[in-house]
């Protein structure tokens, strides 16, 4: 059942960023920014908790999560060191991920070569 969760949520959340492409101007580097907010608002009000509760490790996959990841490091700075710690936790919490997708598309762009 977690497989279909999964599924159902990374799928429900492409499908609402391709509906928004093609209805609207909006460009993909809107959209994930639009993405990014939105999970960490949905981790302000509580609600991205129940969705990983819900999908599993689904809920981890979609930009939402790393929005939801970039709130969850701010308010864990926050309740350890107050308003800087917010800032200085930041990047901390978030690094593993930051540093991986470098990683990982460095290694992919010298591998494969981009066609027109």
């Amino acid at each position: 059942m977690t497989y279909l969760n999964s599924f159902l949520f990374v799928g429900t959340i492409c499908l609402i960023g391709q509906l928004i492409l093609d209805n609207t101007k909006l460009t993909p580097g809107h959209i994930t920014s639009l993405f990014t907010a939105l999970g960490a608002l949905l981790s302000f009000l509580g609600i991205y908790k129940l969705f990983i509760d819900w999908a599993g490790i689904g809920a981890s996959i979609p930009i939402t999560s790393f929005g939801n990841l970039l709130y969850q490091s701010c308010y864990e700075g926050y309740k350890m060191n107050g308003i800087l710690g917010m800032f200085t936790h930041l990047l901390g919490g978030t690094s593993g991920g930051i540093s991986s997708a470098i990683i990982f598309a460095t290694i992919l762009t010298v591998i494969f070569k981009a066609r027109d």
